[in-house]
């Protein structure tokens, strides 16, 4: 059968919390190929699906409404705000007010729209949270992962703002807490859900409502554990009080205790982003690659994540936010990708040239469609038609490349995928736990050396060669390899006196822009219940 593709490219982007992208089509060429290859079969593929129907499923499901993966909220303002990728203006496009730009160069203000989305987000999913506790109908073990959930969503306001409001009954307004009281709401929370007084290498968790079985798309005890580490491993920052041996010791329980394996060799998935003309694309997945596949949930490094599913579970598009337009023919992505963010150069070549990681991480060089032939860009000069991602970005603004940039694809795609994509998001996972344990054990002992077991083995898995020695700064390099694309990056460079670096097209920030403002629009609505974060 002979099927014809027309290629149109398109600007367009979606609007989230006052972005501002032109969403008209504008047609800039068209052309018509044959296609003789091997269909996809898209019907046979399982991603796993939205997770299970209980009684704390709407509870859980505001995982996917809270920004985590898609445009425009939390991962978008962790994400820019780092040295990890940007969102550049290409002409008229993606300018959205310029909200992006400033989010780059940490020129955010208070009426900074995914700002306040992000604040929005977070509040709704509380609510949902705050609801479900108040019904009466959870058993113990429920409420214990409802609230250890609610923490989780407080832990996030309590990185991005400092200051805000723990409120815990619906329909109840709270005054606003100093951010050491957001903290330690937090670690009591999941304290509780936890059964013990303190976190220590001989706690007895006997006590906890929690399980201990497998569940990734619930919170156990290994969830709830690492949770509290993430939150000890950042404690410094947010309370002026190191609690290295707490993050340490809750890392390490997890990681000799709850019989999760770190994906590696043997660790495979099928590669459903194969196209059957292509020699180089793999039949499978494997190690590194797998953890963040579209059929990776049952994968056994991964602890707790977010159910996403194309069609019962949406909010997942990185494909639409990263790839160029013309991309969707690489993937037979439904409907075509909006050509937003880039890798920044200077990130991408931190990676060792053989690095599992960055062949799983970016999509680079020339790109090919299903059958295997070169993919052309028709608004380009005819000297630069193929569509070839390059490596660097000419400019932020205001008329970047439109093909600058390596492209996010570390949640790989599949043949056929919808706008939303099937990957589940890990957000508590066994390769990040070795990397908290290495980095508390360091700190805590003001010795660099004792993170390099724990780090040496995470680099076995990305097939480079062990390190013989580590410093601060080469922790948060290996660190930030591993981990991109988890919203770690902000928190981490934080945490390592960096965020405040220039980088490219980014000056030198104040200190003041580690919390983000607290939204003009919540101020306005507050009747003077908020007040403003230092700076803004």
């Amino acid at each position: 059968m002979k099927n014809i593709f027309k290629l149109f490219f398109t600007c367009s982007a979606v609007v989230l919390a006052g972005a501002c992208t032109d969403l008209d089509e504008v047609l800039v060429g068209e052309v018509s190929s044959p296609f003789n290859g091997e269909e996809p079969a898209f019907a046979n593929f399982d991603g796993g699906g939205a997770g299970p129907a209980d009684a704390v499923a709407s509870a859980y499901n505001q995982l996917r409404e809270a920004g985590s993966a898609n445009h425009g909220g939390y991962f978008s303002v962790q994400t820019v705000s780092s040295d990890e990728a940007a969102v550049t203006q290409k002409g008229g496009d993606w300018f959205d007010g310029g909200i992006w730009i400033d989010m780059h160069r940490h020129t955010y203000g208070p009426t900074n729209g995914p700002v306040n989305g992000t604040w929005v987000q977070q509040y709704s999913a509380i609510g949902a949270c705050n609801t479900a506790l108040a019904g009466g109908t959870l058993d113990a073990n429920q409420t214990a992962q409802v609230r250890a959930l609610r923490a989780f969503f407080y832990y996030r306001l309590l990185d991005l703002y400092g200051r805000v409001k723990i409120v815990t009954t619906p329909g109840v307004d709270a005054p606003q807490s100093t951010r050491e009281q957001v903290f330690n709401f937090v670690e009591s929370e999941l304290l509780a859900a936890l059964g013990v007084a303190s976190i220590s290498p001989t706690m007895n968790l006997d006590a906890s409502p929690l399980a201990t079985a497998k569940t990734q798309y619930r919170i156990n005890q290994f969830a709830a554990l690492g949770l509290i580490a993430k939150l000890y491993l950042n404690a410094q920052v947010y309370t002026g009080i190191p609690r290295w041996a707490e993050a340490s010791a809750a890392a390490d329980y997890v990681i000799n205790n709850g019989g999760y394996t770190l994906c590696a060799d043997g660790c495979t998935v099928p590669n459903e982003g194969r196209r059957p003309s292509v020699a180089t694309d793999p039949d499978e997945l494997e190690g590194y690659a797998a953890v963040f596949a579209p059929n990776n949930q049952n994968n056994p490094e991964i602890i707790w994540s977010i159910a996403y599913d194309n069609v019962t579970g949406g909010n997942m598009n990185f494909a639409q936010m990263t790839l160029h337009y013309s991309s969707q023919f690489t993937w037979n992505i439904q409907n075509q990708p909006w050509n937003g963010y880039s890798a920044l150069e200077e990130f991408y070549n931190s990676y060792e040239a053989g690095d599992k990681r960055k062949t799983a991480n970016f999509i680079v060089g020339a790109q090919a469609d299903y059958e295997g032939s070169v993919i052309l860009d028709y608004a380009a000069p005819i000297d630069e038609i193929e569509l070839n991602y390059s490596v660097d970005i000419n400019e932020l603004e205001p008329n970047a490349s439109r093909k600058g940039g390596a492209r996010m694809g570390k949640f790989s795609f599949r043949q056929g995928q919808r706008d939303n994509m099937d990957n589940d998001y890990p957000i508590i996972r066994l390769g990040d736990l070795h990397l908290i344990r290495a980095e508390a054990d360091a700190r805590n002992a003001g010795d660099w050396s004792l993170a390099l077991t724990d780090v040496n083995t995470i680099r076995a898995r990305a097939g480079v060669s062990a390190l013989a020695s580590l410093t601060a700064d080469s922790f948060l390099a290996e660190r930030g390899r591993e981990m991109f694309m988890e919203v770690t990056r902000r928190q981490d460079l934080i945490r390592f006196g960096r965020f405040n670096d220039a980088w490219w097209e980014k000056p030198a920030s104040a200190a003041t822009k580690n919390v983000f403002p607290i939204p003009q629009e919540q101020l306005d609505a507050s009747a003077g219940t908020l007040t403003q974060n230092p700076g803004y």
